[in-house]
């Protein structure tokens, strides 16, 4: 952790807002989705340069995704929205963030401008820590190598962070856990983010079929692009009044009407009323994929077997770092 004289997570959404108390401070840079075990090594690497220093460490980020800029055809399925990216940067120690608007303009200046005109005169900072396939400026000029070129030549410092593989020997990378969670491999996901995949939506009502069979649903949108399997899923929720196991299905119901797309959560033993609530859920483990039922009954039956081994999950589950331990408030 960095030892600074502000306890504060400051944000900046430009650089005519940087706070003065971030000058002078170490950079980590880069998209940051996800804020994966990778994405955490570059952010773990600033933060160890900072320990013990008086100088703020806080990283850079960039929104809309890059992609999704120059390919606005194919939006790139967000792990983190921004809210979500600053909430894990907070968790992880950092002293702030800056995330910067990217445009196509943005994206055209000159690696040297980038340099010049935003490191060192705007932000001031005294070491920069980059991923090894970070790359800035036009036609990606800015390469690891320019990078630690210009730090030599302006005198402030630079890392550059080696890729980070999983117990496989396998670079972990949004792409990967993306790919997981079509698969439905969520403990594959999990174990490369470090921390149960989440997302945030709120409540909406619905067609009210759940509470007709025993089973009430908060009814969640998780957005057209999203690449989530649809099948039956533990999860353990944030609502306005705490924690909450429960069992939720993605799908489109193909017992009833096989409409959109909807994410349906029912927490256990809880009988408060969820709507327009903003909820927090994040994916425990996939229990089985989506199935059509023949009648109602057997898809209750089904329902209650899905419960039992949801809480099964659930009361097995123990923290997979610090920062899920942090973000679900568990017991260490």
């Amino acid at each position: 952790m960095s030892q600074t004289h502000s306890s504060k997570f400051l944000i900046a959404e430009d650089l005519e807002s940087f706070p003065e108390e971030l000058k002078g401070g170490i950079v980590a840079i880069g998209n940051f989705d996800g804020v994966h075990r990778g994405h955490r090594a570059v952010l773990d690497a600033a933060l160890g340069l900072g320990y013990g220093t008086h100088h703020p460490v806080f990283a850079m980020s960039f929104e809309p995704h890059p992609r999704t800029v120059f390919n606005p055809a194919k939006p790139v399925f967000r792990l983190t929205p921004q809210q979500a990216k600053l909430d894990l940067m907070r968790h992880c120690g950092l002293d702030g963030a800056l995330i910067l608007p990217f445009t196509k303009e943005f994206a055209g200046i000159e690696a040297n401008a980038f340099v010049q005109d935003i490191l060192i005169d705007t932000l001031g900072i005294s070491h920069a820590v980059t991923g090894y396939d970070f790359h800035f400026g036009r036609a990606r000029q800015g390469t690891p190598d320019y990078l630690r070129t210009a730090g030599a030549t302006h005198g402030f410092g630079v890392t550059i962070v080696h890729q980070e593989e999983d117990e496989g020997a396998e670079v972990i990378s949004s792409s990967r856990i993306r790919d997981s969670l079509g698969k439905g491999d969520i403990a594959q996901a999990n174990g490369l983010l470090g921390y149960r995949w989440f997302f945030e939506g709120k409540v909406r009502h619905g067609d009210k079929r759940g509470r007709d069979l025993g089973y009430p649903t908060a009814n969640l949108n998780l957005g057209e692009d999203c690449p989530l399997l649809p099948g039956i899923y533990a999860v353990r929720v944030k609502a306005a009044d705490g924690w909450h196991d429960g069992v939720a299905s993605f799908g489109r119901r193909p017992t009833f009407d096989n409409g959109a797309l909807l994410f349906e959560v029912h927490l256990f033993d809880y009988a408060g009323d969820l709507y327009q609530q903003d909820l927090r859920v994040h994916l425990v483990s996939y229990l089985r994929g989506e199935e059509k039922f023949d009648t109602v009954e057997a898809l209750v039956a089904q329902m209650d077997r899905d419960s039992e081994e949801a809480r099964a999950a659930l009361g097995a589950m123990r923290p997979l770092s610090e920062i899920d331990q942090k973000l679900l408030e568990l017991a260490a």
